[in-house]
């Protein structure tokens, strides 16, 4: 029973974290309908604006404000947004909508690729270490264990970005409007919905919730070069195990997947490499279009 607790506890954890990674990926597919290979460059962009941010805030006297250093990480994410979300958005992608997915696969695969020497232009190649608001909260014990408490604010955040998106999508006018697009983007066009205005907001929002990802992310490795790259892969599988488009498959395949995970390091740490892609084909196997994959009309 102690393992166990071990294992659900470090499978949430990084649970968690996958979701803050992956919710972004699939609220874009949900809404403009694009898969996103570009959504871990923006992960990585949220990383380094948070290590360089942070950084430059206890060089020039964060000490006496520790806790400020947190406020600074979410700045950060934000600026990333607001900066390339409207830029590649408005500069780019809107001017394929519309086409087959395999031609936005390659856009976005582009757009991944520019970002990512974009990245090495700007911070270089030397890795950047920012580890003050990881060891800020100190540690919690829980059984024989002691856990870093940052990995607990993790979940925290997870729990508020997911449930403040499925209640902006579902709750409120805003996200009302959103879904109408999703169903009927022509309909919801002469209904006189702002189209391109959702559009701009819903991917600058993913955009966002990608650099958050990053952001939480900065403190606890080593900011280098490529580390978008092994993100995009588990996003992906934690949005086809849940189903392109869904929020709530999105934390189910992100909790799926963590468990997973943290079952195979202690059990069987052969495992951990492919662990992740066992479960999707699992999954695939019996739902080809996802745990929650919601259904589509077909129009005639």
């Amino acid at each position: 029973m102690e393992l166990l607790g071990i294992i659900l506890v470090d499978g949430l954890i990084y649970g968690a974290w996958l979701f803050i990674v992956s919710v972004g990926l699939t609220l874009v597919f949900g809404v403009l309908n694009i898969l996103n290979m570009a959504h871990g460059s923006l992960y990585a962009m949220g990383a380094y604006a948070t290590a360089s941010a942070v950084g430059a805030y206890f060089a020039f006297g964060g000490d006496s404000f520790e806790f400020g250093s947190y406020l600074v990480m979410l700045i950060a994410a934000l600026a990333v947004a607001l900066i390339i979300g409207p830029l590649l958005e408005r500069g780019l992608l809107r001017h394929f909508y519309g086409r087959d997915h395999v031609v936005l696969v390659l856009v976005t695969y582009g757009v991944f690729l520019i970002l990512e020497d974009l990245i090495k232009l700007i911070w270089g190649v030397t890795p950047l270490f920012v580890s003050e608001p990881y060891s800020l909260l100190g540690n919690v014990e829980i059984g024989p264990l002691f856990y870093v408490t940052y990995d607990f604010l993790v979940i925290a955040v997870a729990f508020v970005a997911g449930f403040s998106v499925w209640f902006w999508l579902n709750k409120t006018r805003q996200g009302k409007v959103i879904l109408a697009v999703i169903h009927d983007r022509e309909m919801s066009q002469t209904m006189g919905v702002n189209v391109n205005r959702v559009f701009m907001v819903s991917f600058s929002l993913g955009v966002f919730l990608a650099a958050l990802g990053g952001a939480l992310t900065a403190p606890m490795i080593s900011v280098s070069p490529g580390i978008g790259v092994n993100v995009i892969i588990v996003a992906f599988a934690v949005v086809i195990i849940g189903g392109l488009g869904s929020i709530e498959g999105a934390a189910i395949g992100a909790l799926f997947v963590g468990i997973a995970r943290a079952a195979s390091v202690h059990l069987l740490p052969e495992a951990e490499l492919f662990i992740i892609y066992l479960v999707m084909a699992a999954v695939l196997v019996f739902r080809p279009e996802g745990l929650f994959r919601k259904t589509q009309a077909r129009k005639i």
